[in-house]
Order: structure tokens, then C-alpha cells, then sequence
């Protein structure tokens, strides 16, 4: 399929329309892979509104699947989702509601192929829940704004009740603009949007809004604000050359000299009377930056008055405010920043200042010491993995902000004493002494701790053991669907996922060593979050940690014996079955240097070398 995607965001790219899409979202081929990625995904065990699962599904074979798919979406009725609120980090509480199984394959089976023709004509500057792209990437976007841009001024702007407000029929015509117009397809995501919800008062029907939970209301609600997103590009950024008005040195640039980044910002500066505006946008969560309060103020009306009467959106007056940085912090993402003063060589200048946001400090210090007491009620290595699972994690996440290690330090300080409390003198579980792991060593061996504890042989990660790491601009020719865009994904221009971190550190393997999990760790990172033989991410419910060395055959837990596989690699290295093999070789379009890779590794376990020719013949 993967050429299939491709061709298609290259066709969206050129602006062509598609008219027959049904029968590439519902080919064999599109929905076994809808049912992989689902099974793939840890979700996938969830149970939806039907009590079932992917695990329901697994029984059948791959015809069965195909078939069941189909004749549902012959006349498609979305079955009714069952709504639950759920408690937010803020107080808030968050509807969620999960489809049924084969709901959740259709719609990622839509997503697959809405997708790249979506991502070829999505703005830059939208960074929510896209491929390959992260907050890092938003917050990085707003501190070249400020420190090379030097727009000092930010519209923040706060939509009521997003997801629950998109109106049904202007989404529709989005769709339809961006050259989706199979009208079939168009037929079943209007069905989708409207999806029963089953609640205490019997079901109620949608007429606005994004389904919640669902796999297609990410894309769904990029797609609504992505016309905004081009709006106000299209103010400054993308004011089109044939608008410009001549004048002393603006009308004798080129077009190749205008379109050029640095002449184009300079034409506009000196030769018009447009107001600069740049936005960062991370799903409903935006900033639009300018230049000085006049400019922040028009913005701020016109953007309220085109929300209104373009998507049927309101703004929130008491939370939506302007900025000046030079005064005042902004808040995005869990980041405050500001422009401060610098004085550098006898030159001053704005750059920017950055701390976690205040509520972001105080939710963590709570969560830090709930972990640090269930480790004094369960002294396990599992309950210490987790409080050093937390810890990384939030270091992985704020180490974005300029001032991160004052920001931990005074997160250690508030909480020393409570550990020392709970684990020296309440349960004595702690020791001072210990020997440092692998992946301590790898991510913290630099910092020296002065006050060390140790519960099971595990140290705790240092508190205070971060510092800045500037974020990085994202790369606008990574993609999923150019073979140079994702050669830039394979090479380890994309961080690794610190869910899937997350989830290995904090679920160790039962009965192995702590040498065993903890190499887990490293070697996750150290793979770059990736296959070490196809390259492809690795993923919850599907990675194996492998032996190199089986443990029967004398192999040991050190690092240097383990390997991360994706599941049909690891069962490549280990299976003898012909039909297997070829399945698995083909599926993965394994080259030669690959499968030299996993006969290396299938030897190591006492099988046999295979070729694609043998695996075409053994039985």
C-alpha cells in the first residue's frame, strides 16, 4: 500500500481531486492493514461499547476479516458508543467513548488513505497530532518567532468547547475542498460524525463536533482548522506575489528573489503596509505572533470575527488575551516564555526565557510524591521503575525550557525530605550505596547526586538531573509518503516515543532480571525507539526483546545479548515453517542485507540459514 499513499499525496500536492477513493480505502490490502495497526496499538485490547476486542477479531482468518468490513460499509451504520467522563489533569472531566472493534478497523481504514492527501495540503505551522511531529517542534516554532523573527507580541487565542463545536456541514465542504469528492466517502464520514452516543439518558444524536475517542477526529478537527491556518498565513507569510504593489526595491525583487524566505520578510517589512502575523498552531492550542500591540489587537478582532463566520466557532473572552513578551509570559503546551533582555558584546537584544508553567510544577510535584510513597507501601522493583519512569518522562518532556534545571531544582527541594521521610525513616527501604545501572549511567552518569537512594539495587533517577536542550525546527521534507522523507525518519531525525519509553519502564518483564529490564531501556533508546532489522518504529505490542544467546543455550541478560525486534522478525529468527518465512519476507519486502542480519541471529539460536527461494519451497 505504500505506494498507493504515496501516490496519492504526490497527486494532492499537484492539486488533483479524488473521485473514486471507496475502493482503495475498502481494497484487501487497506483493511488487513487497518486491522494490523489496530492490533498493533495498545488500544486494541480495550474493550469497546460491544465488549470486545481486536483478541474477538484475531480468531477469524484474513478473508473472513476483508469480508466482514465490507458488507458493513455496504450500508453503514456506526454502531452507538458508550460515553464516559473522565477526570482531566486540571480538575476538568473529558468525555470518552470507544467504538466497537470493526468501527475503529473502518475508520482506520479511512485514515490511511485520507491522510496523505490531507498531510500534502495541511499549513507547516500545525503541529497536533500529525506524523512525525510533536510539541518540541510547536515550541521550538515560537522561539524562532521571538528570537530570530523578533515578534515580541502574541494574540492567544481560546476556541469554547472545540471538538464539541465543529459544525458538521462546513466540515464536510473542507473535505471536499482539500479534492476529497467521492461522494460515497463523504456520505460515510458524515455518518461517523453523527455516531449514536449511548449515555444514562438513553442515545442522543450529534449534530456538531468531532467524535471523542474516535481514530478519524484528530485528522477530522486539523482538517476544519486548517483553512484558519491558511488564513492567516496568507496575510503575510503566503501574500501572493502578483498582489504586490511596486515600489523602491519591492517591485524590482524577482519572483525567485521574492519567494526566497529573507527577501521575501524584507520586502514585506519595508515596501507594504501588511501587518506580520505567523501562527503556531498544536490542534485547538494556538499563538499568532506580530510585531507590536496595534497589530495584536486587529489580529485579535479579525480572527474572532473569521472564527465566527467562517466555522460557526466562538473565542473565550476571559481566557483569550495579548501578550507582550517583553512584560508578561505566554503560556503553551505546559511551557511559559518571554523576551528577555541580553546583553551581549556591548549588543542587546531579546531572546527568549522559558520555565515550566506553574500548574505544570505543582501537578508534578504531587504526582513525584504519590510515586514516592506507593514505593514506601511496595518496595518492589516495579514500583520503583515507575517513580523512575515518571521522573524521565517529565525530563524528557520540559527540557525544552531555558531555565529546566532551576525549574527541577526546586522541584528536589520541596521534595527531598518527604523521600527521606518515607523511605529512611518510616519503612527503611532505602539505602545510600548501591552500583548505578546501564541506563543511569547512559542518561545521568554525568550528574553527581549528592544525596543517592537506592530500594531493590534500583537507583532513583536525580530529580534535578536536567538541563536545556534546544528544540529543534521541524524539517518540512520529513514525511511518510516521499522515499526522502521518511530515509530522514529512518535515520533518527525523529526523537524516540516517550509513551512507548514509558510503558517499557514501567511494565517490566515478570521473573527477569533487573539487569534484563533495565537493558530493556537502554537498548530501546540506543535502537532509536526502532527495529534493529526493518527500521520500523517499534511499538506497544509489537516489540520483543530477543536473546541473542537463548538463556537455554548459556545466554546471559547483558546488553550486549539483546536485541529489539518488531514480533514477525522475532518470530522470523526463531520459526522453521516455509509458509511463515515467506509471509513474513514478503510483507516486510526484507532485502538482502536484512535477512543476512537474521540468519545471523537465527544461527545464534541453533537454526538454519534461509533464502527467499528456500522459503518459497519448505513446508
Amino acid at each position: 500500500m505504500q505506494f498507493v499513499f504515496d501516490n496519492l499525496y504526490e497527486q494532492s500536492k499537484q492539486g488533483s481531486v479524488f473521485k473514486n477513493l471507496y475502493n482503495v480505502i475498502t481494497s484487501r490490502e487497506n483493511i488487513l492493514l487497518a486491522y494490523r495497526n489496530i492490533k498493533a496499538n495498545r488500544g486494541s485490547r480495550t474493550r469497546g461499547s460491544d465488549n470486545k476486542t481486536i483478541m474477538d477479531i484475531k480468531a477469524e482468518d484474513s478473508d473472513k476479516v476483508v469480508e466482514i468490513i465490507r458488507n458493513k460499509l455496504q450500508d453503514y451504520k456506526p454502531k452507538p458508543i458508550r460515553r464516559v467522563n473522565i477526570p482531566k489533569p486540571n480538575g476538568e472531566l473529558r468525555p470518552l467513548g470507544i467504538p466497537y472493534i470493526d468501527d475503529r478497523i473502518i475508520q482506520q481504514a479511512f485514515l490511511q488513505v485520507l491522510e496523505p492527501i490531507c498531510e500534502a495540503r495541511f499549513h507547516n505551522d500545525s503541529y497536533g497530532f500529525r506524523p512525525n511531529r510533536s510539541t518540541h517542534h510547536a515550541i521550538g516554532k515560537c522561539y524562532n518567532y521571538v528570537n530570530v523573527v523578533k515578534q515580541y507580541y502574541v494574540v492567544d487565542v481560546d476556541i469554547e468547547g472545540f471538538f464539541d463545536n465543529v459544525n458538521h456541514g462546513k466540515l464536510l465542504k473542507q473535505i471536499w475542498t482539500l479534492g476529497i469528492r467521492d461522494k460515497k466517502v463523504l456520505s460515510i464520514i458524515s455518518k461517523i460524525l453523527k455516531t449514536p452516543i449511548e449515555e444514562k439518558g438513553g442515545l442522543s444524536y450529534p449534530t456538531k463536533g468531532t467524535p471523542q475517542s474516535g481514530i478519524l477526529s484528530q485528522l477530522l478537527a486539523n482538517i476544519n482548522l486548517n483553512e484558519f491556518d491558511w488564513w492567516i498565513s496568507k496575510q503575510w507569510l503566503d501574500f501572493p506575489a502578483t498582489q504586490r504593489k511596486s515600489g523602491k526595491g519591492y517591485g524590482s525583487l524577482s519572483e525567485k528573489e521574492y519567494k526566497n524566505s529573507s527577501n521575501k520578510l524584507n520586502a514585506l517589512r519595508n515596501h507594504t503596509k501588511m501587518k506580520p502575523c505567523f501562527i503556531v498552531r498544536y490542534a485547538d492550542d494556538f499563538k499568532i505572533f506580530t510585531d507590536s500591540y496595534p497589530n495584536a489587537k486587529k489580529l485579535m478582532k479579525a480572527t474572532e470575527k473569521w472564527l465566527k463566520e467562517r466555522l460557526d466557532l466562538k473565542i473565550s473572552k476571559d481566557k483569550s488575551k495579548i501578550v507582550n513578551l517583553k512584560n508578561n509570559y505566554s503560556d503553551f503546551l505546559g511551557i511559559k516564555f518571554k523576551a528577555k533582555l541580553k546583553i551581549e558584546n556591548g549588543k542587546t537584544r531579546y531572546v527568549i526565557k522559558s520555565n515550566m508553567q506553574d500548574k505544570q510544577m505543582e501537578r508534578i510535584i504531587r504526582e513525584i510524591d504519590k510515586k514516592i510513597r506507593e514505593v514506601a507501601d511496595d518496595d518492589t522493583p516495579k514500583s520503583m521503575y515507575k517513580l523512575n519512569s515518571l521522573i524521565m518522562g517529565v525530563h524528557n518532556y520540559y527540557d525544552i525550557a531555558t531555565n529546566i534545571n532551576g525549574n527541577f531544582n526546586d522541584i528536589e527541594h520541596r521534595l527531598y525530605r518527604k523521600i527521606k521521610h518515607q523511605w529512611l525513616k518510616r519503612r527503611e527501604c532505602a539505602t545510600r550505596k548501591g552500583k548505578f545501572s546501564a541506563t543511569y549511567i547512559k542518561h545521568y552518569g554525568d550528574y553527581k547526586q549528592r544525596k543517592q537512594f537506592f530500594v531493590k539495587g534500583i537507583a532513583l533517577y536525580p530529580i534535578s538531573g536536567v538541563g536545556f536542550k534546544r528544540p529543534t525546527i521541524f524539517n518540512k521534507r520529513i514525511s511518510n509518503y516521499t522515499v526522502e522523507g521518511r530515509k530522514l525518519v529512518h535515520d533518527g531525525l525523529i526523537s524516540i516515543n516517550n509513551s512507548t519509553l514509558k510503558h517499557i519502564m514501567e511494565n517490566p518483564i515478570i521473573n527477569m532480571s533487573v539487569e534484563y529490564n533495565d537493558n530493556r531501556i537502554s537498548l530501546y533508546c540506543a535502537q532509536g525507539g526502532k527495529c534493529a532489522i526493518t527500521g520500523l518504529p517499534l511499538k506497544v505490542g509489537n516489540m520483543d526483546c530477543h536473546h541473542k544467546t537463548p538463556k537455554f543455550m548459556k545466554g546471559t541478560d547483558q546488553y550486549n545479548n539483546l536485541i529489539y525486534v518488531i514480533k514477525d522478525i522475532h518470530l522470523l529468527i526463531h520459526s522453521n515453517k516455509g509458509s511463515t518465512q515467506k509471509r513474513i519476507i514478503n510483507q516486510y519486502s526484507i532485502n538482502d542485507e536484512q535477512l543476512e542480519k537474521i540468519n545471523k541471529l537465527r544461527l545464534l539460536v541453533g537454526n538454519y540459514n534461509i533464502t527467499k527461494e528456500k522459503a518459497y519451497t519448505v513446508n
